[in-house]
């Protein structure tokens, strides 16, 4: 998932989801969507732990901690960021 934006996500910044977007989970799709006015997303494996999650005032580090606690011996540090960091890219995504 390289993007030639180059961009990078601050571990100590909260991030948000961008506003034309919508997040919600979606039974015919049986995944995690990010609905927006033309259309959706769909959030495969652990991208909609992920996105369910930003809210705005968590920090990418407390995000990282929940999920660490929620799925305990498993780290998922570097998975995170690099999920966050294409998010961001993509435009789903604020800091």
């Amino acid at each position: 998932m390289s993007e030639s934006s180059g961009s990078k996500i601050s571990e100590d910044a909260a991030v948000a989801l961008e506003k034309q977007f919508r997040f919600q989970f979606e039974p015919a799709q049986d995944s995690y969507v990010l609905l927006y006015p033309e259309g959706l997303i769909k959030l495969e494996g652990s991208a909609g732990e992920i996105i369910k999650r930003i809210d705005g005032e968590k920090t990418v580090s407390q995000i990282v901690a929940d999920l660490e606690a929620t799925f305990p011996g498993v780290d998922l540090r570097q998975d995170v960021i690099d999920f966050l960091e294409h998010a961001y890219a993509k435009g789903w995504i604020r800091q």
